[in-house]
């Protein structure tokens, strides 16, 4: 009986100093990158702002070519909604709207998260002009869990995870542009 108690008050003190260092643990996290590509910005961001156009330059869109995919509301105005929903469980379901728009200049998404995990994150491309004839695109995510949930954020790396898409999919967009 005494080796129970004492296994327990092990494990109890496990879960307790667990539940404590992931008091101080950062809840938020964000991931950008950036690219020039050899177009005037405001070619560039007219073909951004577009939802639709995702599916040619997303690493994301093209990982389930079978993926069923709805929109509602007018692509490239506030509220416009990409949903999709995958067999894969690295594609999952979830929908993209957009919430923002800076014409020219930035818009903003909140992505909705439904399987295989709940959540909701926000992404964000913006538009800047080098010079007349380039523009550096920047597109990031940032998003946020709550304690306790953060105390993964130890364990994930999210600019491995995220980065390496977000840069295939910026190496995409400059391929698309640069050939038109």
């Amino acid at each position: 009986m005494k080796i129970v108690k004492r296994i327990l008050f092990v494990v109890i003190g496990i879960i307790a100093l667990v539940l404590i260092v992931a008091a101080f643990l950062k809840k938020e996290y964000a991931v950008e990158r950036e690219i020039s590509i050899g177009k005037p910005r405001v070619e560039v961001f007219e073909y951004i702002k577009f939802l639709k156009n995702q599916d040619n330059y997303s690493k994301w869109a093209t990982m389930d070519p079978a993926m069923k995919k709805e929109f509602r509301g007018t692509d490239g105005t506030v509220g416009f909604v990409s949903a999709w929903d995958s067999e894969k469980d690295d594609v999952g379901k979830g929908e993209q709207e957009i919430m923002k728009i800076s014409e020219g200049e930035r818009i903003d998404f909140e992505l909705r998260f439904i399987e295989p995990f709940e959540a909701t994150d926000n992404a964000y491309m913006t538009t800047e002009a080098v010079d007349d004839s380039t523009t550096l695109v920047k597109w990031g995510f940032n998003g946020k869990m709550n304690y306790p949930m953060n105390l993964m954020l130890l364990f994930m790396d999210m600019e491995g995870m995220l980065g390496g898409d977000l840069e295939q999919g910026l190496e995409n967009l400059k391929g698309v542009m640069e050939s038109r």
